[in-house]
């Protein structure tokens, strides 16, 4: 752990630890918890993580997740506890690959892939991390909500003003809290709030919890319209991660987002995120439901 991380005083429980730990009910069968103080749909990212939490728990300690691929099938209730049912499809000599379903009231709510990989050297490239200021000097989503008022929806707000266990600063104004018509990259720095326990996996757990925010809103940026509009109904279809090494999620991670196609009702959008020393950790993909629905009455 950093003096930065170690010197940084939790506020409160480290809740981010807490949503990503798995109750191991039989060998191949966990048990996430609800969602604390949750009501509504539950957070993707939250079942994405908890099933990889789940899916690392029957793997050897000298392989970490290096890849998994989702499909959220029906939305969760957050209020709700979640059952993971682990299919063990290899282990071989390098890669170990594990399938997972998650289950709520009966019927599947996700089906996820994860691959596992010892550790081993390899060629190395990889894309340079955008300049962008840094994230001392920027407001996270809480501090804007509350100079952006007038801008944002009633329900809008009060999800951005609620406290959530991964603190967001983003780089450049964007809808809703400035109109600045079409944004074709957008950049945010995010960690969590809490200092976490020394165990890479389950920093690459939060990693998985922490790719499906705000990656999907770069569909709706790219076309100037707002994440937080009424009359857009919005969520996730599927989603993938790529994890190229260790990180410490409590310590500020880059998540540089974008999206190269719309339409159909459908928005495709990618995301790669550095650390903040320029090492790059993961690549992003993802397609989500951007749906133009009536305004309420």
């Amino acid at each position: 752990m950093s003096d930065a991380v170690a010197n940084r005083a939790p506020q409160g429980e480290d809740e981010l630890t807490t949503i990503l730990d798995v109750e191991r009910l039989e060998d191949n069968f966990f048990r996430g918890i609800a969602t604390p103080s949750g009501r509504g749909r539950s957070f993707g990212g939250q079942v994405i993580a908890q099933a990889l939490m789940s899916a690392t728990r029957t793997v050897s300690d000298d392989r970490a997740a290096h890849s998994l691929h989702a499909y959220f099938m029906r939305p969760g209730n957050a209020a709700e506890p979640v059952l993971y049912q682990i299919e063990r499809d290899r282990d071989g000599g390098s890669f170990t690959t594990r399938r997972v379903v998650a289950v709520q009231s009966g019927r599947p709510i996700l089906n996820m892939a994860a691959s596992f990989q010892v550790d081993e050297p390899g060629l190395h490239h990889q894309e340079d991390m955008p300049k962008v200021p840094p994230p001392e000097d920027l407001l996270n989503e809480q501090e804007l909500a509350e100079a952006h008022r007038e801008n944002l929806e009633d329900e809008y707000y009060k999800f951005l003003k609620r406290a959530r266990p991964i603190e967001v600063r983003p780089c450049e104004p964007r809808p809703p809290f400035e109109e600045t018509g079409s944004i074709l990259v957008q950049h945010a720095w995010m960690r969590a709030r809490a200092a976490m326990p020394d165990s890479p996996a389950l920093h690459r757990t939060a990693l998985a919890y922490t790719s499906d925010m705000g990656i999907l809103g770069a569909s709706l940026t790219r076309n100037g319209v707002s994440f937080g509009r009424e009359d857009m109904m919005v969520a996730s279809l599927d989603h993938a991660l790529w994890m190229h090494g260790d990180l410490r999620m409590d310590e500020w991670l880059l998540y540089v987002m974008d999206s190269t196609w719309s339409g159909k009702a459908r928005g495709f959008t990618r995301g790669r995120i550095f650390t903040r020393d320029g090492r790059m950790v993961a690549n992003v993909a993802q397609e989500g439901l951007i749906r133009k629905i009536s305004a309420k009455t």
